[in-house]
């Protein structure tokens, strides 16, 4: 099932509202009988969701951080609430993928030498990144992810080609990655607000994404005892880049990010976030 989300005009005022994340604390669990590869029995879809979350946890303190630095300096009361949300959803996800992590690593998939290389990368940004540099790639990041929530994810409902057991915490980081797509956005436009930062951080930030998370990825399909599957890697290219070629339509929403009256809520995600929480979430137990 596709789910459609409504296209906003860049003219339209609706596209710029704060919306407040709500932060839900769900303690997922990870049972040893989920199959190695849960994502459509797919070892290449599957083992690059499993690089995905090894580089979450360092990942997400970063953003924290890098949004933390301004948050004395807001004084409109929606965004200081929505950074609220914000700093909660990171933390959690933070959290949690760190319980994946240790899961995947029992399956003999070594994610801490990712989470371990994202954090020094991390502490190299912070040693050597001015603020302003670190919010505009906290932006960058977002809007990937952002993109890969909703395009990828919940449009085309993915979710529901992933074991039952492990749908639930991608469709939880989804939905919460859409909602918050915009803070880090609005506290930089806020605060920042240089377009060439913007920008030059999102190139810089690209390059760094496609390289380390394409390493990452293939350092762990060598464990997967499929990095030799020709007919595997030629679906997954189709898949990427054919039909229904996920990737290759990323490529537009990707370079409006460049536009100087882009923002995140032009693409308005409301009705898929709607059905994903209605879908996926309903039931989940949460600790707030």
């Amino acid at each position: 099932m596709t789910v459609m989300a409504n296209s906003l005009s860049p003219a339209d005022p609706t596209t710029k509202p704060v919306r407040v994340p709500e932060v839900r604390r769900i303690d997922f669990s990870f049972p040893d009988d989920i199959p190695e590869f849960w994502f459509d029995n797919d070892p290449l879809r599957t083992v690059l969701f499993y690089s995905m979350s090894g580089s979450f946890p360092e990942g997400e303190r970063f953003f924290i951080d890098s949004v933390r630095y301004y948050q004395k300096q807001i004084t409109d009361p929606e965004l200081k609430m929505a950074v609220r949300g914000f700093i909660g959803q990171e933390a959690h996800h933070a959290k949690e993928h760190t319980a994946l992590n240790a899961f995947i690593e029992r399956r003999g998939y070594p994610v801490s030498k990712i989470d371990r290389a994202v954090g020094k990368a991390m502490a190299f940004f912070r040693k050597h990144m001015s603020p302003e540099r670190q919010l505009a790639h906290t932006v960058a990041i977002e809007h990937f992810t952002a993109l890969f929530a909703e395009r990828l994810l919940m449009e085309n409902d993915e979710l529901s080609k992933m074991d039952p057991r492990m749908a639930p915490i991608w469709a939880w980081h989804a939905v919460e990655e859409s909602e918050h797509k915009a803070v880090a956005f609005d506290v930089y436009k806020t605060v920042v607000n240089n377009e060439w930062i913007r920008c030059s951080e999102m190139v810089f930030a690209s390059l760094l994404f496609i390289t380390f998370s394409s390493f990452d990825f293939l350092r762990l399909m060598r464990h997967s005892g499929h990095m030799t599957d020709i007919r595997m890697w030629l679906r997954g290219i189709n898949y990427f880049w054919g039909k229904p070629g996920v990737f290759r339509k990323l490529i537009r929403p990707y370079l409006a990010f460049y536009r100087r009256d882009f923002h995140p809520w032009q693409h308005d995600s409301t009705e898929m976030l709607e059905y994903t929480k209605k879908k996926y979430l309903a039931g989940l137990a949460t600790n707030s």
